[in-house]
């Protein structure tokens, strides 16, 4: 395991941080609510921000007045899961700066992984407009027992880098992300996207990836490191 006295890795979340995703999600999930019945709510499509997919379906669904049985939500997975690949092949965008901040990670040598609710069959799709050599491992959903907020697919993926969670930071954008985080152990960089987060114990609030220097990223983690302790 790592030395936890210094930031040795840096651990990804993928849509609203890295690729600015989530505006196709919102066209996805919205279509599924009007299949099922019901158009969308902005304030039930923010509780799904940042979900693991099931706890998303299973939102929409109630939302719709549709039974989540097992078959129902299978089908609402692979159903959702056909939208957003198709919405995906026509072009992800990225989330301001945040090419540079991936190059930078690797520019200083510190290890990295992309940590995500979302399934490996869309995280392969995605990583061909990120490119999958930023990264030294990717954890998806659908390897986890249970996704965010729980701490499960932030604990796989710094084991998986050989790292205690308190020597990494997690970059997040959303409420559900940066709490699975910090369950972990991890520091939090949080710059928010869809939806504003208040400054929280163990997180340290960014306005954008714009600009992030080796100096932010250190500092984020002690800072963040020390709010949680005090």
């Amino acid at each position: 395991m790592s030395d936890i006295s210094t930031l040795s890795g840096v651990l990804w979340d993928m849509d609203g941080t890295l690729l600015d995703s989530e505006k196709i999600w919102d066209v996805a999930v919205a279509e599924l609510s009007l299949e099922l019945g019901r158009e969308l709510t902005a304030e039930v499509r923010e509780t799904t921000l940042g979900n693991s997919m099931q706890d998303a379906l299973r939102k929409v669904f109630t939302h719709a007045g549709a039974e989540a049985t097992d078959t129902s939500l299978t089908w609402g997975r692979d159903w959702l899961t056909a939208r957003v690949s198709e919405l995906f092949a026509e072009g992800i965008p990225w989330r301001p700066g945040a090419k540079d901040a991936l190059q930078l990670v690797r520019d200083v040598g510190l290890k990295t992984g992309l940590v995500t609710n979302t399934e490996r069959g869309l995280v392969e799709t995605a990583l061909g407009t990120i490119g999958r050599d930023y990264f030294d491992i990717t954890v998806s959903g659908d390897e986890v027992d249970e996704g965010k907020p729980h701490p499960a697919p932030y604990l796989r993926g710094a084991a998986l880098l050989g790292l205690d969670p308190s020597s990494c930071l997690a970059v997040e954008d959303s409420p559900t992300g940066s709490l699975a985080a910090h369950r972990a152990g991890c520091s939090v960089l949080l710059v928010p996207s869809e939806i504003a987060v208040a400054a929280t114990p163990g997180y340290v609030v960014r306005g954008s990836l714009v600009g992030l220097t080796a100096e932010d990223l250190h500092s984020a983690w002690c800072d963040a490191r020390a709010s949680s302790a005090s």
